[in-house]
């Protein structure tokens, strides 16, 4: 799978007590029982963890098996951790953005190309 790296960084909020953030200022939600989670653009004046994201450059249908599986598995074995969000053509897999260089040597000795 060939697959490019988000220009930018990313932050994940949890609200717990929210059903909407108060802003449009996001990326992805995700609404659970627990809460609100919320991917946004990494404002220069919070201090948190960083994310950067890698997606696919070619959409996917639905029903098309293991292509999440296919970038996570690599990670996981290199002990990466991710946090995913999925649109209806691809996965946003972000990773923290101090293992970028990790998980990109992990994708491409899995076979996959990774482009900038």
């Amino acid at each position: 799978m060939r697959l490019h790296i988000v220009p930018g960084q990313f932050m994940v909020e949890h609200l717990p007590h929210a059903t909407f953030p108060e802003d449009d200022e996001w990326v992805a939600l995700v609404r659970a029982p627990e809460g609100l989670t919320v991917v946004r653009d990494a404002s220069p004046f919070v201090e948190t963890e960083r994310w950067v994201g890698f997606y696919g450059d070619t959409a996917h249908s639905l029903d098309t098996p293991g292509m999440l599986a296919g970038v996570v598995g690599p990670l996981a074995e290199a002990g990466v951790p991710v946090f995913v969000t999925s649109t209806y053509h691809a996965d946003l897999v972000l990773v923290p953005e101090h293992r970028l260089k990790e998980a990109t040597a992990a994708l491409r000795d899995a076979g996959h190309g990774v482009e900038a």
